[in-house]
């Protein structure tokens, strides 16, 4: 009887124990590992992509989920095998950065016949008959039309503009759209017309826009301004201006807010940059992600506003040297 009365003794000693731990941990620790979240991007040697990966991994792993962040280096079919490598560890949700807007159908399909739902970030799929949960971006239109507002603040006076392009992407050709808009409608108004005389190629990467930016130099010796689609087209602008002696008389407009760009933007080697914002850009896919595994209903597409950033905003950036 003896033995018993222990065993019961220690039975509710464990149990008591057992209980005042779990409540304890609960303020504690993390939440229940809800799955896992597949993550190809475009590449992340461009930092822009970087941050996005960090940012979904951290938001992600306070909802409970891990995370596989993966480069896709500007490969499809790199990407294509990353999907497949998703699909076979069965991940709970899929994010994507097409790195081909059109190839990446096929792609996107595959998740879908898999029952694994489908998010795009910055890049949007450009086909209609595939399942994609929510496309969440900047404002790449608003973002243009803030890069004429600049460029018009920038040339009081008016003169002649080039634009460094980048075609195949779609966020650009809307950067694009923004800024020729606002460009015409300041012009149809105004005196200091401002004229864009020519667009080229500038392949998004410092040393292509720096070539693209000597052959406008060749045909527009009196050029007063260069629109660049992101801040690497900007840098090799500047570039090219710096070895041609026009460094001064040029303004540049570029787009992203990278580091590098908001550093020239401080030295007045960049006037302004409609900025982007890829951490929100992160966050609001890991929240889209837990409203949908949720059963709640999701925007198809969320845009996030850029935000012009001049020499004034680098001087006060604590994050620049």
């Amino acid at each position: 009887m003896r033995f018993w009365n222990l065993l019961l003794v220690l039975l509710f000693i464990s149990i008591a124990g057992c209980n005042s731990s779990s409540t304890d941990d609960a303020a504690t620790q993390p939440a229940a590992e809800s799955g896992t979240i597949g993550v190809s991007l475009l590449t992340l040697q461009n930092p822009f992509f970087k941050v996005i990966g960090d940012t979904i991994t951290e938001e992600a792993a306070r909802q409970g989920y891990a995370t596989n962040v993966l480069s896709a280096d500007e490969s499809i079919e790199k990407q294509d095998a990353q999907v497949k490598d998703f699909i076979v560890s069965e991940c709970s949700a899929i994010v994507l950065s097409p790195c081909d807007p059109v190839a990446i159908g096929p792609i996107i399909k595959s998740a879908n016949d898999a029952g694994i739902p489908v998010f795009t970030v910055d890049i949007p799929c450009a086909l209609e008959d595939v399942d994609i949960v929510c496309q969440i971006a900047t404002d790449n239109y608003g973002g243009g039309k803030e890069a004429g507002a600049g460029m018009i603040e920038a040339l009081p006076a008016g003169g002649k503009v080039a634009v460094l392009h980048y075609k195949q992407a779609q966020s650009c050709q809307l950067r694009v759209q923004g800024f020729t808009e606002v460009i015409e409608t300041h012009n149809a108004s105004s005196d200091a017309k401002i004229e864009i005389v020519q667009v080229l190629e500038g392949g998004a990467a410092k040393d292509k826009s720096a070539a693209a930016t000597d052959d406008i130099l060749q045909t527009h010796g009196d050029l007063a301004g260069i629109f660049a689609i992101n801040d690497p087209s900007a840098l090799g602008a500047r570039a090219a201006l710096e070895k041609a002696g026009k460094a001064d008389a040029v303004k540049i407009i570029g787009f992203d807010g990278q580091p590098d760009g908001k550093q020239a933007i401080k030295e007045g080697k960049i006037y302004a940059d409609p900025i982007q914002f890829p951490d929100k850009m992160g966050v609001e896919i890991v929240k889209a992600i837990v409203s949908h595994s949720n059963g709640e209903e999701v925007e198809k597409e969320i845009l996030i506003p850029t935000s012009l950033y001049r020499q004034a905003d680098g001087l006060a950036d604590p994050t620049l040297k």
